[in-house]
């Protein structure tokens, strides 16, 4: 089967021609129709998971997946071959990845994909949107409340950024001029330009502080700072209550940890209306390498990968 596997950090990225996977016990193996790209893969592309995470070369690149259940490993119940399904796969080692025609991954990754969620939004949606709900639960934002979200131009920012608002929340993102109508059109209601004293900005038009602050980019010791009296902080770059002891907040390191139940939540988010996937550029699976360089340099949103067509 087709795939884009490394045998070596940094290496080139083009699709390769690798032994088809089978369901073991408990798995499911996909038909997959699309994925997408995140930090993790270019982490990983770039080897900076050595003494992070355990990994075995060579490793298929990919964790979100989007296609049709092709075959059930044993003890596997409530799909059915054809089934549309979406998910993630973030299996340790680091070996196995989505962006080939085929995977295999425990039945509890994945969950069955609705009609009217498009299999280009879901094979975009599932990690980037459990690392943004599982922070916006952790700081909980109520009606009315201020949140900055550091790094709303991103794929996990710019999820935050709507689920911050469909709970009535007041929200700051970050982003530079050419940006701002981006996170505009997600209902960000201030911006700030991460690039001029973004914590000075804040700190002037917010003197006594912020109700809660996303750390997904920047300095988050300095953005941890901006959070007032009793408030919430959430970090997906690592920083956690011990690195912040001492301080009046509530801190969350968080863990982006797929279930079926979080992933059928932020389906039905997206079905709702209250959530759009914000995909900026789709790319097929041949051009990964310029879908890379453009990840890296700094896209907007979501660039998601075309691996078939819906069908095929």
């Amino acid at each position: 089967m087709r795939a884009v596997t490394i045998a070596a950090f940094n290496a080139e990225l083009a699709v390769q021609d690798v032994e088809a996977v089978r369901p073991g016990s408990g798995e499911v193996l996909v038909d997959v129709q699309s994925s997408s790209i995140n930090g993790m893969d270019a982490m990983t592309w770039v080897g900076l998971i050595k003494g992070m995470m355990p990994y075995e070369l060579p490793i298929t690149l990919g964790h979100d997946f989007s296609g049709t259940v092709a075959a059930l490993g044993q003890d596997v119940t409530g799909y059915d071959i054809g089934d549309p399904v979406f998910g993630v796969l973030l299996r340790m080692p680091l070996r196995d990845g989505t962006l080939a025609e085929q995977v295999s991954v425990p039945a509890g990754s994945l969950t069955k994909r609705p009609a009217d969620l498009d299999s280009t939004a879901a094979g975009a949606l599932g990690l980037a949107g459990t690392a943004a709900k599982t922070a916006i639960d952790a700081l909980a934002p109520a009606a009315g409340q201020t949140v900055l979200i550091a790094g709303a131009t991103g794929g996990v920012g710019s999820i935050a950024l709507q689920l911050a608002k469909a709970q009535g929340a007041s929200v700051i993102a970050t982003a530079r001029p050419d940006e701002v109508a981006f996170v505009r059109d997600l209902g960000a209601d201030v911006t700030v330009d991460y690039r001029d004293d973004l914590i000075g900005q804040v700190r002037q038009r917010y003197p006594d502080g912020l109700d809660a602050v996303l750390h997904a980019a920047g300095d988050g010791l300095a953005l941890a700072g901006l959070v007032g009296a009793g408030g919430r902080y959430a970090s997906t770059l690592g920083i956690g209550p011990d690195r912040l002891a001492g301080r009046d907040l509530k801190a969350t390191a968080v863990m982006a940890i797929p279930t079926a139940a979080t992933l059928s939540d932020l389906a039905a988010a997206v079905t709702s209306g209250r959530l759009r996937v914000p995909i900026v550029r789709t790319y097929p699976l041949e051009q990964i390498a310029q879908a890379m360089k453009d990840f890296t340099t700094g896209a907007l949103g979501k660039i998601a990968i075309t691996i078939r067509q819906s069908g095929i």
